[in-house]
């Protein structure tokens, strides 16, 4: 946040939150998904419990700080995605982690998928698609790209500075067509700069049975199951990447299913977050 700064007039932020406290006695529990600042300085305001669900590594000192005090004084009202997303916040463990989930219903297990890999994300430099690019082009393997283009000149570049022979854009595509299309590929690749909180492509492609093959760094670390669901690689290393991609073929694509189905479902994800609330409760009333 910069020295000076501030909402502007009317900003619908600031509106919603006003309205919360006005209204904060028809509930039991106010929560927050935002990753804004005004939230988390606003819980010691409320009579009525305020948690947060935290969505994003730290990206800000702004943030940092506001989480970091909050933390000191509500801990029990902060939930993190993953350890390693709580991590970079430096504040001390244990950590709410409830990792995320998904309607397992909705994708499809492929058992015999074509000899394509996939990339999934924002087409943003720091998912680094060119790493995946790059591995691809190594092994003479076709590539099918996910993802919203939310870095037109990254994506420029990409074109201008790697032959796109073997990469197959496929648009940004809703959960029922991007299923379809993930589970025909015969591995994920996950090649972030930065510290993803959780890392929703991994259990998306896990669920249609896909293994995935990921830099060690961020979520995915507590997503794949090194060896079982995908590999782990050195971050940042396309040799990393070309190996694991070499050892797909030993992954069962029935486990990675099953952990989805044991670990990611709606209703595990919805188990772990009753946990919270309960324990949130069971603190007000003391």
């Amino acid at each position: 946040m910069r020295r000076g700064s501030s909402l502007p007039e009317n900003a619908v932020l600031a509106n919603m939150w006003h309205y919360a406290q006005q209204v904060q006695n028809e509930y039991d529990l106010i929560v927050n998904f935002a990753y804004d600042w005004l939230p988390f300085y606003l819980t010691p305001f409320f009579a009525t419990p305020v948690a947060h669900l935290v969505s994003m590594a730290s990206v800000s000192l702004a943030m940092d700080h506001i989480i970091q005090k909050t933390y000191r004084s509500f801990p029990h009202l902060l939930a993190f995605h993953t350890v390693v997303q709580a991590e970079t916040f430096s504040i001390s463990p244990p950590y709410r982690c409830l990792a995320n989930g998904l309607d397992v219903s909705l994708y499809q297990f492929r058992a015999d998928p074509s000899p394509s890999l996939a990339w999934v994300g924002r087409i943003a430099p720091e998912k680094a698609l060119e790493d995946a690019i790059a591995a691809c082009q190594q092994l003479g393997v076709p590539l099918r790209v996910f993802g919203h283009i939310s870095d037109p000149l990254y994506w420029q570049n990409l074109q201008d500075n790697y032959s796109f022979d073997l990469v197959d854009y496929r648009g940004f595509l809703p959960t029922r067509s991007l299923q379809k299309e993930l589970g025909d590929c015969f591995g994920l690749l996950m090649t972030p700069r930065w510290v993803e909180a959780f890392g929703n492509g991994a259990i998306e492609a896990l669920a249609c049975g896909v293994p995935v093959v990921a830099y060690g760094r961020g979520g995915p670390v507590e997503i794949i199951e090194d060896g079982k669901t995908g590999f782990l690689v050195e971050p940042d290393s396309i040799e990393g990447l070309v190996t694991g991609i070499k050892n797909l073929d030993r992954i069962d694509r029935s486990s990675c299913r099953a952990v989805v189905e044991q670990k990611y479902s709606l209703e595990a994800l919805g188990n772990r977050v009753i946990n919270w609330f309960e324990e949130i409760f069971a603190r007000s009333q003391k």
